[in-house]
């Protein structure tokens, strides 16, 4: 007798099965592609805000040192007859406010009230955004091919600017520094004067750094020789010893942003680093 065959009928997928594996599929590889993307934007915020801290980090630093070293060394140090061997002041002004032979008042608050210009720039130095620092790193009494330098720190819209002059006698350190190609940049992004969205939105989103405007690079506090303090004041021009050759400490701070908004909230990212220069050399 004759069997016939068994066909073996093998289960597969139906087309709505098909349809809706490959709908889900497709939301899985959205969210997930989605996620990857904004872990990219963030690491690369994260990236630029730290890349923006370290480079503060190192000019803050720098400022610190240059302030530490400011008027040394003085007078005494070297024989009268070698003047560049040696500081006339702590910080340099423009030769047209009587440097250094007369000194003048700092202009802070704002950079109103002193006296100390800097003519190119049209504003005060020492100031709220500008520093002209006196010092010879390297002082070698042997050597007197190594001379005064004149360090400037300058603010320029969002980039602060940092130049250097060898001291020449007779010269005005506010034109030494500022000639062309003599300031350069250093710090990137600085948005203590100008904050990207304006001031009033910086302020909105930083409450804690932006609370009353503008936040001065330099805050200075003075000694008192005519009417001793301790500790010392912050420097005001209402004071008669409101002069850079009183400055003894300098408070810095430094608010950089990020080159790129947060990639989540569009709001700028914003470090802020604080620092404090003492100058050691109290001879002047």
């Amino acid at each position: 007798m004759n069997r016939t065959p068994r066909v073996m009928r093998q289960a597969g997928f139906t087309l709505i099965e098909m349809l809706v594996a490959l709908g889900i599929f497709l939301v899985i590889t959205g969210a997930a592609f989605t996620l990857l993307s904004s872990s990219q934007q963030r690491y690369q915020t994260e990236s630029q805000v730290l890349t923006s801290f370290q480079e503060a980090r190192l000019g803050l630093d720098q400022m610190v040192r240059d302030i530490n070293d400011a008027g040394f060394p003085p007078p005494t140090f070297f024989a009268a007859s070698h003047p560049l061997q040696s500081t006339s002041a702590p910080f340099g002004w423009s030769l047209g406010a009587g440097y250094p032979n007369s000194p003048c008042q700092i202009g802070v608050a704002g950079g109103g009230g002193g006296t100390c210009t800097t003519a190119t720039a049209g504003d005060n130095a020492p100031g709220d955004f500008d520093l002209i620092i006196e010092t010879n790193p390297n002082p070698n009494p042997s050597d007197l091919s190594n001379q005064v330098v004149w360090i400037r720190y300058q603010l320029q819209g969002t980039t602060l600017m940092r130049g250097v002059a060898n001291k020449v006698s007779g010269d005005d350190p506010d034109a030494d520094t500022s000639a062309a190609g003599m300031l350069v940049p250093f710090v990137q992004n600085v948005v203590n004067l100008n904050c990207p969205s304006q001031i009033p939105q910086c302020q909105t989103a930083n409450p804690g750094i932006f609370s009353g405007g503008p936040v001065p690079i330099f805050r200075y506090t003075c000694d008192t020789p005519t009417l001793p303090q301790n500790p010392p004041p912050a420097c005001s021009s209402a004071l008669g010893d409101n002069s850079p050759a009183n400055i003894r400490d300098v408070a810095i701070t430094l608010i950089v942003a990020a080159p790129s908004p947060d990639a989540s909230t569009g709001a700028v990212r914003l470090v802020q680093l604080s620092g404090r220069g003492r100058r050691v050399n109290p001879s002047h």
